[in-house]
């Protein structure tokens, strides 16, 4: 009963609009890599700019953090990275001026627990 040319009509117009659907939803393939050749060439150049301004047992030092803790070694990276872009370093950073760096920043983010007790009263007591 149904007309072949008819079913391929359907087909093709079928094929569009899961074409178009799938184009507008996720990026076509050469900006997906593009976009991550820029994020990594970001990283190379970020990377290359932390060898230049941390000594090399700084820079062991920060490898280490970031595989326990990468949020906390990304944070201490981009103060440092902030702090060379606005002159205030002048020589390589050492491992002793990266753990008093470390300190700063860990009593600044550090977090205050109070435990409160509070005594439920009972029915039964009396505090006449």
């Amino acid at each position: 009963m149904a007309d072949p040319e008819l079913e391929a009509i359907r087909q093709r117009r079928m094929q569009e609009l899961m074409g178009r659907h799938g184009t507008g939803n996720q990026p076509n393939p050469e900006q997906q890599s593009a976009q991550e050749d820029a994020k990594r060439e970001a990283e190379e150049r970020r990377q290359m700019m932390l060898s230049q301004i941390l000594s090399a047992e700084a820079r062991e030092r920060l490898a280490r953090i970031a595989l326990v803790k990468p949020e906390k070694a990304k944070g201490v990276e981009d103060v440092i990275l902030r702090a060379a872009q606005m002159g205030q370093i002048a020589e390589k950073v050492t491992e002793e001026r990266l753990i008093t760096l470390l300190e700063q920043i860990n009593s600044q983010t550090a977090k205050q627990t109070k435990v409160t007790i509070q005594r439920r009263r009972s029915v039964l007591e009396d505090d006449d």
